[in-house]
């Protein structure tokens, strides 16, 4: 399957889709398995591994199970330039465009492209926003940068729009792992209507019916990670709303 392709192709047909989030390190291997299995059944579209901060170097093994228990495309949500995998299928290679950390937005970047040059990935160019959602986050603390307000409909969308100028395929608004506040639907309304790139939205998403909010608001993937983490039951819930629209 080429990623991308299928993702405009869904947003063309106004189809939305279904990401869950697997960090490498809280996963155990028979728990990851329970995942596929409802996963799959639950006909989801992706899985997006990777963490902040990975302490376990259990990348590796997270991947090959996944891969080894169903037929989801595995994309790589990397935190740093360490976290690539040749086993997967894609990978976002994200540029922190909310932030002002040049690390962020090119430095790692240039340390990942040769090797990403040499590998089967398919990569995402991704424009990659972390939206304050109450709390401080890992992925705020780790990139050294500050989010975006989540009241300033206006910033986020020129960013957004930004983005797109520059070239970038996706953009991807997150309240990061463990979001106190999901991101708002007017927030998410503004920046779809701003942008014709497809709209990832993740971060403090808990329930089938904020999914749902966040669809009709303009987002074209959701992605759940902490929610299904605590009780992989939603993932069939979650999964059968957002396919539903």
């Amino acid at each position: 399957m080429n990623i991308y392709n299928h993702i405009t192709e869904s947003k063309k047909r106004g189809n939305k889709l279904f990401s869950i989030l697997i960090d490498p390190d809280k996963q155990e291997k028979e728990e990851l398995i329970s995942i596929c299995h409802k996963a799959t059944s639950a006909k989801t579209d992706f899985f997006f591994v990777g963490g902040s901060l990975l302490t376990n170097d259990s990348l590796d093994n997270c991947i090959s199970t996944l891969k080894e228990n169903s037929n989801i495309p595995v994309v790589l949500f990397p935190g740093n330039a360490m976290q690539v995998n040749n086993k997967a299928d894609g990978i976002l290679f994200l540029t922190l465009i909310s932030g002002r950390n040049a690390e962020m937005l090119i430095g790692k970047q240039v340390i990942t492209a040769p090797i990403l040059k040499q590998s089967s990935l398919e990569v995402l160019a991704t424009g990659y926003m972390l939206i304050d959602s109450g709390k401080a986050t890992t992925a705020s603390y780790m990139s050294n940068t500050t989010p975006i307000p989540n009241d300033k409909n206006a910033v986020a969308s020129c960013t957004a729009m930004a983005g797109e100028m520059l070239g970038l395929k996706l953009i991807f608004m997150d309240g990061g792992s463990g979001a106190q506040n999901p991101i708002s639907s007017t927030m998410i309304s503004s920046v779809s209507k701003s942008v014709d790139v497809p709209i990832i939205i993740g971060g403090g998403i808990s329930s089938a019916e904020k999914a749902t909010e966040n669809c009709k608001a303009g987002a074209d993937i959701i992605v759940v990670g902490n929610a299904i983490e605590k009780d992989n039951g939603l993932i069939k819930e979650i999964a059968n709303a957002i396919h539903s629209l």
